[in-house]
């Protein structure tokens, strides 16, 4: 096998990055330590660290990308826009379209010191410090709702307006091409939705497409929210989409998925759905949400076209992480949730 040549555990690799930060970023200076992010990036990411401080690098992934996938230079465009606003974003510092370097795009963000919770039932936390994290998850959300996208240079960011309709289009069309067998509640969900578009009109803002606690580096007690990351999904789209999908867990099972379903919420400390809706809509204006099982029901369908995706991948081979066969044989599961909530509704 021949040898990567932009490898950044080489030497000549390391000492071309060094030059060229230290050129480019106020401040930076080798020599550089370099560690490996490994949990789930679909980008390369690296943290560096030096005498003078830390940063975060992520680069394009090597070889054949598909159509509009990797798009690390929307990922530094949101960073750079919405660093004087209030939401929370590391600096982004430069970005560098030199592939005689790494061999591929890359940028460089500064590093945020914080704690990363993989779980929403948060076990790490007391009650209280769940139920305060929980609340700065919707404040940051309805921060992010709220930014001026053409005060900030987003107005070009995505298309306004019919958001839902091209979404659904795009996740059935995805979900087909890697349909492998029947998964009866996917099939409720592609019929129910385009039958059942909120009645409300349509709101545009700017959208992260991933909105999730793990995503977020949070004080360690939980008391704020520093930074939110991995913006590779963001848009200009429907706001109620994020919240939909950033509050799915209240209804997925606690065994399969580190949801609610199951649990004793309250005596966790953890908020209601009820509450931290109540709490978005007077944060950002917004009058009662109407149709709101639609908005949960497209996070869920839009959560089985991806997970399909992965099981595919994983039936040829080409999966990007050892765990993704066995993730990917979740689709049926949250199909299975989505079928149920519309049934529910009537």
């Amino acid at each position: 096998m021949t040898a990567d040549p932009f490898d950044l555990a080489r030497p000549e690799v390391q000492d071309r990055l060094t030059a060229c930060l230290e050129q480019a970023v106020p401040g930076f200076r080798g020599p550089v330590r370099l560690h490996r992010f490994t949990n789930g990036q679909s980008n390369p990411t690296f943290r560096l660290d030096t005498d003078g401080g830390s940063y975060v690098l992520r680069k394009q992934p090597a070889g054949k990308l598909l159509p509009k996938a990797h798009q690390i230079d929307r990922e530094y465009r949101v960073l750079s826009a919405l660093g004087p606003t209030p939401v929370p974003v590391p600096a982004a510092l430069h970005y560098c379209t030199d592939t005689g370097i790494l061999g591929t795009p890359f940028y460089l963000m500064g590093h945020v010191a914080g704690a990363t919770f993989g779980d929403m039932r948060l076990p790490e936390l007391t009650p209280d410090q769940r139920r305060t994290v929980c609340f700065r998850l919707i404040e940051t959300l309805a921060a992010l709702h709220e930014v001026d996208v053409a005060a900030v240079g987003l107005g070009d960011y995505g298309r306004p307006g019919g958001f839902y309709e091209r979404q659904i289009a795009v996740w059935t069309r995805n979900y087909r091409a890697a349909e492998t067998d029947r998964i009866e509640g996917m099939e409720a969900l592609i019929a129910w939705l385009p039958a059942n578009m909120p009645k409300d009109p349509e709101r545009t803002t700017l959208v992260h497409g991933d909105f999730r606690l793990e995503n977020c580096i949070a004080a360690e007690d939980g008391s704020e929210i520093r930074a939110v990351l991995d913006w590779e999904l963001s848009t200009l789209g429907e706001p109620l989409a994020d919240l939909g999908y950033h509050l799915m867990h209240h209804y997925m099972p606690a065994d399969d998925f580190g949801g609610y379903v199951g649990i004793d919420i309250a005596a966790l400390g953890l908020p209601a759905e009820a509450e931290l809706l109540d709490h978005y809509a007077r944060l950002t204006g917004r009058p009662a949400i109407n149709d709101w099982t639609f908005h949960v029901a497209f996070a869920l369908f839009r959560s089985v076209g991806i997970l399909q995706g992965v099981y595919a991948r994983a039936l040829q081979g080409n999966a990007s992480s050892p765990y993704a066969l066995e993730r990917g044989r979740k689709a049926r599961l949250v199909a299975d949730v989505g079928r149920r909530l519309i049934e529910a509704r009537g």
